[in-house]
């Protein structure tokens, strides 16, 4: 038998990507492909992009420039561009790094075993199309290696709202929702390979719509699965958060006490030049039910300061909501163009305010996120315990609340979940004591 070749993905920006990869690594496997650490030893190097970080395509093309000298030293090495940046640019990618084999949008990764017999043939492999054909259908059912306790399982794509400032309806497309009985199976081969923990995924999750009871449903559907232990979702719109998935942290053990609900911005000038379609005022209340139905619920949101308009007014709007509010963490950015969206069209804010006004934002929220983090100490909590740690002897997990936790241990395996007694809090992480 011919040895196998060896397949080096990298993976950029959020959780789906993630998740794509391993699709397209259990794609490839059956053209003979195993994963690779090193690209150097690659057969195949795949770069799974995403569009939303500030001049992402030409950060690609960046990364491609660096990897000349691999495809000099090994000439039949195969180069392809996945993702949003493959999306968005198309086949100006192969025209400007001629060396680049293969461009598939995230709508068409499972076409990549034909693409790759293709570019085998010689030919080039181009495909950005929006197909009617399910990808999650003509996708092999995931692999029964072991896994680790975790695992990310897209149930949504695509994103209807059409934000201003963002560019996932033009490279992802309109909301899809998978059937809810796909992703059961799924989530079952998952707990099968060893899965205790899935995140469900989407650009817009909350929209959910392939079970009757939308969200809500799939989580209950989800929570009868023996061996699945926790179940969470990301990322989620204000404008989807209803009753039945509001109850649902209050009454499904399963669903994890964390919720990512970003708001983006605290004015209300400013979001309805984002095309929220919410309003700050709206966004408190529906925070008061969330915490009424889970008062000990972890906060996580999204926040883009500098957004073309905003004045120091606005941005102070944006402040008084974050203390409002109190998030135990959060991500936030200047705000950049992405070409083909409205707001970059409009008059840009001077770069040195956008970033002294970030500056300020996150000292706020890092101070929310340690004192939340403080406040666990002689607390405790579960932990699903996911790899060793630096020192010796050290295990590091997840809280509940989405805290990493480590423990000086000998008594505790990966995938154990455990009772944990918060002793300490550092920067970023929680020391604990095996109860």
């Amino acid at each position: 038998m011919s040895a196998p070749k060896k397949l080096f993905i990298k993976t950029y920006g959020c959780q789906m990507n993630v998740y794509d990869s391993e699709r397209m690594a259990e794609s490839l496997g059956t053209q003979g492909y195993e994963t690779t650490d090193v690209a150097a030893d690659a057969d195949m190097i795949l770069l799974n992009t995403c569009h939303i970080r500030e001049k992402a395509a030409e950060k690609i093309y960046s990364e491609l420039g660096r990897m000349k000298g691999l495809k000099a030293a090994k000439p039949d090495l195969k180069i392809g561009v996945a993702g949003c940046v493959a999306q968005a640019e198309g086949a100006e990618i192969m025209k400007r790094q001629p060396m680049v084999d293969l461009v598939v949008g995230p709508q068409s990764y499972h076409r990549l075993p034909a693409m790759e017999d293709a570019v085998a043939r010689g030919e080039k492999a181009l495909d950005t199309d929006f197909p009617e054909d399910d990808k999650f259908d003509t996708l092999k059912s995931r692999p029964k290696a072991k896994r680790g306790p975790t695992a990310f399982l897209t149930v949504q794509e695509g994103c209807d709202k059409f934000c201003a400032f963002c560019v996932v309806p033009y490279t992802r497309g309109a909301e899809v929702s998978r059937p809810a009985d796909r992703i059961i199976r799924e989530a079952q081969e998952l707990v099968e390979a060893g899965v205790r923990e899935i995140t469900l995924l989407g650009q817009n999750v909350n929209a959910y719509h392939g079970h009757d009871g939308g969200l809500a449903g799939l989580i209950w559907a989800l929570d009868k699965v023996d061996g699945l232990e926790r179940i969470r979702f990301t990322t989620s719109h204000p404008n989807d958060m209803d009753d039945a998935l509001i109850d649902a942290h209050g009454t499904c053990d399963k669903l994890m006490p964390y919720l990512h609900l970003p708001v983006q911005s605290g004015s209300d000038k400013i979001l309805k030049a984002m095309n929220r379609k919410h309003t700050r005022d709206q966004y408190f209340k529906l925070m008061e039910r969330i915490r009424g139905a889970r008062p000990d619920l972890l906060l996580s949101g999204d926040f883009i300061v500098g957004f073309p308009g905003e004045t120091e007014e606005d941005f102070e709007d944006t402040m008084d909501l974050v203390r409002t509010v109190r998030y135990g963490q959060a991500y936030s950015f200047k705000y950049s163009t992405r070409p083909g969206t409205p707001a970059a069209e409009r008059e840009q804010l001077d770069e040195d305010v956008k970033l002294e006004r970030l500056h300020r934002l996150q000292a706020l929220l890092g101070e929310q996120q340690r004192e939340i983090q403080d406040e666990m100490i002689g607390r405790t909590v579960k932990v699903l315990f996911e790899k060793k740690g630096r020192e010796t002897g050290q295990m590091i997990g997840k809280s509940e609340y989405l805290h990493a936790v480590f423990a000086d241990t000998t008594d505790v395996q990966i995938g154990d979940l455990r009772d944990v007694r918060i002793v300490k809090s550092e920067r970023n992480s929680l020391g604990g004591e095996i109860c």
